[in-house]
């Protein structure tokens, strides 16, 4: 049992700890300049340039430690990694702020492709974990695609519109708490539709 909760809060660690170290790596070089090669880079490009490996070295860890990583959390990865070295190879801090964009409008794209296929790929996402009825995991996924375009376009406002500070507690709180709230505001369609095993096989 000890095991088990150690492997939990270690998986814990290892997906939150490269955010947080990124929210501290910001704060703490923010305001400072660093010369590399003969370049100036501003503490937010520095910061983008740390935090590349250390998400790959924790989704690394986060499949030695469980044997999987979820689709998510590779696209997540994939993006991270494009749009954080464009950021630092073109030293320009636009592209790993378009970085959110992008991604809500990819999922929020293929999320429709499905629904016009009359399909639910949000179920195929998730693997099945959540055990809906097909009505109410496309009533889910129809409403979940129109929350991704609105953060989409929350990002684009955002990181347009105000400090890269505003920018960086959206990104790496804003964000978390979105998605966490609309899934809470949910759980009467998750219920209406729950089905059971028994519900299955009836």
């Amino acid at each position: 049992m000890t095991g088990k909760t150690d492997n939990a809060v270690l998986k814990q660690v290892l997906e939150l700890g490269p955010v947080l170290a990124f929210l501290a790596g910001y704060v703490y070089l923010r305001e400072q300049t660093v010369s590399i090669g003969g370049r100036d880079y501003d503490g937010f490009i520095v910061i983008t340039g740390l935090f590349i490996p250390l998400l790959i070295a924790s989704n690394a860890a986060l499949w030695k430690l469980t044997g999987k990583v979820s689709r998510i959390q590779i696209l997540t990865l994939v993006m991270v990694v494009v749009f954080g070295g464009l950021t630092v190879w073109l030293n320009d801090e636009r592209f790993f702020k378009m970085k959110s964009t992008i991604v809500f409008s990819i999922f929020a794209a293929l999320l429709g492709i499905g629904l016009a296929r009359g399909q639910s790929w949000l179920e195929f996402v998730l693997d099945g974990a959540i055990p809906m009825s097909h009505a109410g995991w496309m009533a889910l996924t129809r409403r979940l695609t129109a929350f991704l375009v609105a953060m989409a376009v929350a990002n684009e406002l955002i990181w347009r519109s105000f400090s890269t500070d505003v920018y960086v507690a959206w990104d790496t709180f804003g964000q978390m708490g979105a998605m966490f709230a609309f899934f809470i505001s949910q759980s009467g369609l998750m219920n209406r539709h729950w089905q059971d095993d028994d519900d299955k096989t009836a």
